[in-house]
């Protein structure tokens, strides 16, 4: 499972050590070929190849949430959990992380689970919604739960 959290502190680390800082579980003493050839590929499917030796705080923040999410694929997670994964991103780059993630877990079979407050972005990327209101499921299923009612439903008292 990987994890994707909604803010990330950028550093004075490379793009490539970051994304393979996703392997570190399954690194002994010092990372293999193989976890360096993993971390190229990830790289390439993200569109991150030429910003390897680029440090992340000079990167913008569409840029650096590709590389957050780089790191998580990296782990080659059977679940993928990201909270707010287009936050703080301008249309332009929401688009492409999410159709980054998409393409990636597709091309691996990857679960993935998404807390999204944009809803048209949810419609347009997600197969299965469960929507909450006061920690409490109020309705769950594909795109025949995204009605008026319950998308209004926070304004309702329960």
């Amino acid at each position: 499972m990987a994890y994707v959290s909604q803010h990330y502190e950028s550093n004075r680390q490379t793009v490539f050590d970051a994304v393979l800082l996703g392997r570190k579980p399954y690194i002994k003493w010092e990372a293999a070929a193989s976890d360096l050839a993993l971390v190229q590929g990830v790289l390439a499917k993200t569109g991150l190849e030429e910003y390897a030796l680029r440090y992340l705080d000079e990167l913008s923040g569409g840029e650096l949430q590709k590389v957050i999410i780089a790191r998580a694929l990296a782990q080659e997670p059977e679940v993928l959990l990201l909270d707010e994964p287009t936050s703080n991103l301008d249309l332009r780059n929401q688009i492409e992380v999410l159709r980054t993630i998409q393409t990636a877990t597709q091309e691996k079979n990857i679960a993935v689970v998404a807390v999204m407050h944009d809803l048209n972005l949810a419609l347009r990327f997600s197969d299965k919604f469960l929507l909450l209101q006061n920690t409490k499921v109020f309705a769950a299923g594909g795109q025949e739960v995204m009605t008026a009612a319950n998308i209004f439903m926070e304004f309702r008292s329960v």
